[in-house]
């Protein structure tokens, strides 16, 4: 394992609020499995040479500002994620600090705040001539169900959520009735315009990066939906992801490496790359692919600051490049310190 020449002070930030909805035994993305990563990753931190002091922050910016203005640290790990649905304190907290004047892990506030729009991001890929889905579209109203022509079956999912939040069975839809349905239940549970898409039938890869100036495309994962029953449509939903006694979650693994043809895996990389490079992302990110009718890659989402927990998602696909998680975790700061080249900074009067 790697030493460091110098022993930087990591301030590693974290989201200690409450969630706006509770928590069961079996949810593997509930807040306590948030502090054991969190704990796990300042012992990895430690064991390579950095002094490391965990800092929660739950609802106070003006004390936490104030907490790492006694610290003044070398550079801030951040791990804020929100639990609050809709909610952009992730792009604030980001923000702070970058004004503070401290190196940050991860992409630069827009970035996050892009990535967190999902319309908006899938918006500027298309502009910029990255493939998305067909049938993009952002419907504030149960109204605007009726200004499209749908390419149905169509996914439907709150448009400012990620980690699969508001996806679930229905959320794949095959008749304007029920895309009526699940627009209605986004607009009322979820407080937030619906984002529509055309539900794409092919495989479905997680593409890792890392890197800042010079970024690399670790080895590809794939999601093997083959064992789920006919009627659970093969999609990411949160059961999938956090749910251990569920059907999706015990039947929906990944396959790292993937086993991909070398042209087609150039294509999902150069796709990958231009996504995240295209929403100003930094540092680390997963960019999530399915390919359409026709075998084409298209962009589902740019995540800029993915789960970092260890064995799992970019530490698996780190780990299967050779890099082993303290290392891949003193490269993420290591860029952190070379700092974005397109960020600019802002000064901000200490209080």
């Amino acid at each position: 394992m790697p030493k460091l020449t110098k022993r930087y002070h990591v301030a590693l930030v974290y989201n200690a609020g409450a969630a706006t909805t509770p928590e069961v035994p079996e949810d593997s993305g509930s807040t306590d499995d948030l502090r054991l990563m969190i704990r796990r990753m300042g012992r990895v931190l430690r064991r390579v040479g950095y002094r490391v002091t965990i800092v929660p922050l739950a609802n106070n910016l003006l004390a936490f500002q104030r907490r790492l203005r006694h610290l003044r640290p070398d550079v801030v790990f951040n791990q804020y994620d929100d639990v609050v649905h809709g909610a952009l304190f992730e792009m604030r907290v980001a923000a702070l600090v970058q004004m503070m004047g401290f190196p940050m892990t991860g992409s630069p506030a827009l970035a996050l705040g892009l990535s967190r729009y999902k319309y908006m991001s899938a918006s500027l890929l298309h502009g910029a001539g990255i493939p998305v889905p067909p049938n993009t579209e952002l419907l504030e109203r149960i109204g605007d169900v009726d200004r499209c022509p749908w390419l149905f079956p169509m996914i439907v999912q709150p448009s400012r959520e990620h980690a699969g939040i508001g996806m679930a069975r229905d959320s794949v839809v095959h008749t304007k009735k029920a895309l009526r349905g699940k627009v209605r239940e986004i607009l009322q549970h979820y407080h937030q315009p619906a984002l529509t898409q055309r539900f794409l039938p092919g495989r479905e890869f997680n593409v890792g990066i890392i890197g800042g100036r010079k970024l690399t495309v670790l080895p590809l994962a794939e999601v093997d939906y083959s064992r789920l029953p006919s009627e659970i449509p093969p999609i990411m939903s949160y059961a999938a992801k956090w749910m251990e006694n569920s059907v999706e979650y015990q039947k929906t693994s990944v396959i790292c490496p993937a086993q991909v043809e070398p042209h087609l895996a150039r294509n999902i990389s150069s796709i990958s790359l231009r996504a995240f490079r295209a929403v100003g992302g930094w540092g680390y990110g997963r960019v999530d692919i399915r390919l359409d009718e026709a075998g084409q890659p298209r962009v589902l989402e740019v995540n800029c600051n993915p789960s970092l927990d260890e064995d799992v998602a970019l530490a698996r696909s780190a780990k299967k490049a050779g890099i082993d998680y303290p290392h891949l975790l003193q490269q993420i700061v290591k860029i952190a310190m070379e700092g974005p080249s397109f960020d600019v900074g802002v000064p901000m009067a200490m209080i």
